[in-house]
């Protein structure tokens, strides 16, 4: 009980100033119709709570699953053996994300079925296995994670050459949203099983990760090839409007069993593996197994009621508020309050509270979680004002954002203290999680939808992109600032 109190506080505070920003958006610039506004307040109520029993979840069920494979797979000594795990662990944990399920279910809506949402789903679950396969290799054989990630970038760069904008913009969103409420937990318990077997702690501490940000550009690299091969070019898309539902608790029952569904078979297979491992490898005592069982049950019953207050109740908000505030005479209010969002909106993702918490942890309270915490939600401001600038701009493309942004954090890579290149690069995937794959792609879809000469399928897509971004170069600034201060206290 003190724990679900503790979890309970540190949920509400980051998702109360989300709730009344909305809030405060309807009794003034964006009026919203009341039984959407209801919705929403009922979503931020499920919201807490679902995030408070996942979290619980996640420190009891699936850290320690994805700590003892990792040992596993490291104690193997064996190449073929950590490849192979990789590979199969990769497909497994991203075909079951919620947070690609619901981008890939966007992206099939918005070109009307032409990008269907299990081919996305699929090519970036392969690219995903893939690249996780490669960075567990990475791990056990030390191979430096800035170099591993120059020669990443610079395939996505040649690619990006020969791939159509609308692709790259989904490209780079199915990486962030790949890296997701489930993904990243057991991706960084994975990471830091196979690091914790170092003699070196201080190469412990610096694997413990980037396994998260080598994944991701799987997915990249995946769906860029696939738009080359297709050489599916010009696609346009439109956000459906559909008739506002008068009914307030339909929405939420008719989410439930859907959402109840896909994330009981996203977690299936996590519960298989772990009941094999268990049986093989491990040899954990009953009480231990039952503490993990109960932390699984805990994760699927906050995730379910999560995604359920997000999409029954958050979804339709993001969009009516992005539509509404784009269509005012003045434009600034899309931007500002488009920074607004991105600040409150990172405070309530899941994944970044386990990996804040696991930053403080690793480090021994060196690198306080507040501190990391404020710099994302300062780089994921920055990310929605800046995708925001670019759609009132048309002339204004993604790639001129994301190229030099790129380059900037590759570069930085270089010379900021490793442990932090590690923790920017996995901010990167972590800060775009469900809350931003719903609440703030539907405010940029909205607002796409409602300014002259934007494409919601170029403009609209794409945030999920900035936000992955923009905490790379962000967190390694944070890493000059300590690379100073440790200097000036020698």
């Amino acid at each position: 009980m003190s724990v679900f109190i503790e979890k309970f506080k540190e949920v509400l505070t980051s998702v109360l100033p989300i709730t009344a920003i909305v809030v405060l958006l309807n009794f003034t610039l964006t009026p919203i119709e009341t039984p959407i506004m209801i919705r929403f307040l009922i979503g931020a109520v499920f919201v807490i709570l679902g995030l408070t029993i996942f979290l619980i979840g996640v420190d009891t069920g699936i850290t320690p699953i994805g700590n003892n494979m990792g040992s596993a797979i490291t104690k193997s000594n064996k190449l073929w053996v950590v490849a192979i795990a990789g590979l199969v662990l990769g497909f497994i944990v991203s075909i079951a994300e919620p947070d690609l399920q619901i981008l890939a279910g966007q992206i099939d809506q918005v070109t009307l079925g032409l990008i269907s949402k299990n081919s996305i789903v699929f090519i970036v679950s392969i690219g995903i296995a893939i690249l996780l396969s490669v960075g567990l290799i990475r791990i056990v054989y030390n191979f430096p994670l800035y170099k591993l990630l120059t020669v990443l970038y610079g395939i996505i760069l040649i690619l990006g050459i020969f791939t159509s904008r609308e692709f790259l913009a989904i490209s780079f969103d199915a990486s962030g949203a790949t890296t997701g409420a489930l993904t990243v937990p057991f991706i960084l318990s994975l990471a830091i099983g196979v690091s914790k077997l170092k003699k070196d702690s201080k190469a412990s501490e610096k694997d413990s990760f980037g396994l998260v940000a080598i994944a991701s550009t799987g997915a990249i690299i995946s769906v860029m090839i696939m738009s080359i091969l297709s050489k599916t070019d010009k696609i346009t898309g439109s956000l459906k409007q559909e008739a506002i539902s008068d009914s307030i608790i339909y929405p939420f029952i008719h989410e439930f069993p859907k959402v109840g569904l896909e994330i009981f078979i996203a977690l299936l297979p996590i519960l298989v593996i772990f009941l094999i491992f268990q049986k093989k490898y491990f040899g954990l005592s009953k009480k231990e197994v039952r503490k993990i069982l109960f932390g699984i049950l805990f994760t699927l019953l906050g995730l379910v009621m999560f995604l359920v207050g997000v999409n029954a109740g958050f979804m339709n908000v993001g969009t009516v508020v992005g539509y509404s505030i784009a269509s005012l005479d003045n434009k600034a209010y899309v931007v500002v309050i488009g920074f607004l969002l991105g600040i409150v909106t990172i405070l309530a993702e899941p994944a970044v509270y386990v990996l804040t918490h696991q930053i403080e942890e690793v480090t021994s309270g060196y690198v306080k979680r507040s501190v990391v915490m404020i710099t994302l939600s300062l780089g994921v401001g920055m990310a929605v004002a800046l995708s925001m600038i670019r759609i009132l701009i048309p002339e204004l493309q993604l790639w001129q954002y994301i190229l030099p942004g790129y380059i900037i954090s590759i570069a930085m890579s270089y010379f900021v203290p490793k442990l932090f290149v590690g923790i920017a690069f996995d901010s990167g995937g972590v800060a775009s999680g469900p809350m931003t794959a719903t609440f703030i792609l539907a405010y940029a879809q909205g607002a796409a939808e409602a300014i002259e000469g934007a494409n919601v399928l170029v403009d609209g897509f794409g945030m999920i992109a900035m936000v992955a971004m923009t905490p790379l170069i962000a967190l390694q600034i944070l890493g000059f600032i300590f690379k100073l201060k440790s200097k000036r206290s020698e």
